[in-house]
């Protein structure tokens, strides 16, 4: 029986260990980035490119956590956004940056979110210095931490 009850104690933190393998970001972190204006021809229009600084860098390809306010994109098809700032101050309707949102690219269908939901995410941080049909900060294989 003492056998069994250390068995489920090391099982049963073991998936806390994997969760705890996250690093644990903030807005502030990713505020680190500056842009430059660059020429698309496929769109015939401009548009800022990060150059990410090196603690950003970092970052690219990694296990991360990060909290923040949910923008939902397409509910039925489950896409979202995730903020810095709540839904009146962010990016697409006030005076916050590029850099204060990224894309959630969900491994699994997430449940319904709703606007400004507060919540943290789980996933690998993709740097996205390229595709302008999506956002600078993208979190890949995101879960919805409870």
């Amino acid at each position: 029986m003492k056998k069994l009850l250390i068995l489920v104690f090391c099982l049963s933190g073991w998936g806390l260990m994997a969760q705890s393998e996250a690093k644990v970001i903030d807005w502030k972190l990713l505020a680190k980035v500056e842009f430059i204006d660059q020429y698309f021809e496929d769109f015939e229009a401009w548009y800022l490119v990060p150059d990410f600084s090196d603690e950003v860098e970092k970052l690219n390809g990694k296990k991360v956590l990060i909290k923040g306010y949910v923008i939902p994109l397409d509910v039925d098809g489950g896409k979202y956004a995730l903020s810095a700032y709540p839904f009146s101050a962010c990016f697409f309707c006030g005076g916050a940056g590029p850099e204060s949102v990224m894309s959630l690219h969900f491994a699994e269908k997430p449940p319904r979110l709703e606007t400004d939901d507060y919540l943290n995410f789980v996933g690998t941080l993709k740097l996205n210095k390229s595709d302008v049909e999506d956002f600078n900060y993208i979190l890949v294989d995101c879960k919805l931490m409870e």
